[in-house]
């Protein structure tokens, strides 16, 4: 059987009745162009198909139309549905994203990955690596590129999108302070992570302004095992009566201990995660969280980053969270929690 060629820019050019140039001027965008003629060019690339040949473009045009993204946690949700928003943005835009995830954080894998990324001639780049190692090693790599950072911290250079971690870490203390709780354990994310150490200063200064006793937070690693291992030790003393988790996965593995305890949520303890994920309101009980817009993260990014490319401006971008009142917070009981 005979193998069907893919229609060219030639056959585009016959169908249209104008010259292949003609047609390459309409795909690099030409304002030199008039509309019926753009008009039918287009018509004719759909009506056979036709799909550029990016290599060749490149060549022509000496631009890439490629958006380079480095991750270091691509299979958590909200780095998921960011990057996912990311692509969709960069193809409305003409774009095409290339995705390359950090095998370690030590400077040769972020080197490495950026010289993998750099090779196919990226126009900018988006990191979401929210570790202090990452930030730092990209500051000293001296990236001439438009680069934006998924972060709010403030600790990257340049142009950075993100959720304000500690506003969203106080809307959680607030909402517990709110409810009679005064007692409030903290299970925090990893030490060296930017949003778990915001998180945790959250936790601190909302306790502090309300003249609440202080805790040490737990530092833990964003899992349900570690929510579950932290619940076990914890409820051996039981002194406190609302938890705030740096995260909804820790908040599982507490909700998993507190089952196993014979403690009821939340009639002997309350409890608080953060981000927000699809199986968030499916615990037992639904959990109160703070939500993260992990899409609009995406797409404010990519329009900044695109905006920056075109030779536009860019500064820090705050999205506000939310929180999400469920099932799992209710009224601080004292009486009822046998200490």
């Amino acid at each position: 059987m005979d193998r069907v060629r893919a229609p060219n820019i030639r056959d585009v050019a016959r169908v249209a009745g104008v010259s292949y140039q003609t047609v390459s001027r309409v795909l690099n965008d030409s304002p030199n162009i008039r509309d019926a003629t753009k008009d039918r060019v287009l018509a004719a690339i759909d009506e056979l198909g036709y799909r550029p040949n990016q290599a060749a473009r490149t060549l022509v045009t000496s631009r890439s139309q490629t958006i380079g993204v480095l991750t270091s946690m691509s299979v958590h949700y909200g780095p998921t549905t960011a990057i996912n928003a990311l692509e969709q943005s960069a193809r409305d835009a003409g774009y095409r994203m290339s995705l390359t995830t950090l095998a370690s954080s030590d400077d040769a894998a972020i080197r490495g990955s950026l010289d993998f990324l750099m090779s196919q001639g990226i126009e900018g780049l988006v990191v979401i690596a929210p570790q202090e190692r990452i930030i730092q090693a990209l500051e000293d790599a001296a990236i001439t590129i438009p680069t934006i950072t998924l972060d709010t911290s403030g600790r990257a250079s340049g142009h950075s999108v993100g959720v304000d971690q500690i506003a969203g870490a106080r809307l959680a203390m607030q909402h517990l302070i709110d409810l009679g709780h005064t007692d409030i354990v903290h299970i925090a994310g990893p030490r060296d992570w930017i949003e778990a150490d915001a998180r945790m200063r959250g936790y601190l200064q909302t306790l502090a302004d309300a003249d609440l006793r202080t805790r040490a937070p737990i530092l833990g690693d964003w899992s349900a095992g570690f929510g579950y291992y932290a619940g076990k030790e914890l409820l051996r003393y039981r002194d406190f009566t609302a938890v705030f988790a740096g995260n909804d996965q820790m908040a599982l593995g507490f909700l998993h201990a507190c089952r196993e305890a014979g403690i009821r949520t939340p009639e002997d303890i309350s409890v608080v995660g953060f981000d927000d994920i699809p199986e968030a309101a499916h615990f037992a009980p639904p959990l109160t969280t703070v939500r993260q817009d992990f899409a609009e993260i995406g797409r404010r990014a990519m329009a900044m980053l695109l905006a920056l490319i075109g030779g536009g401006e860019g500064e820090l971008t705050r999205v506000m969270p939310e929180l999400v009142v469920r099932g799992s917070t209710a009224s601080a009981s004292p009486a009822s929690f046998s200490l």
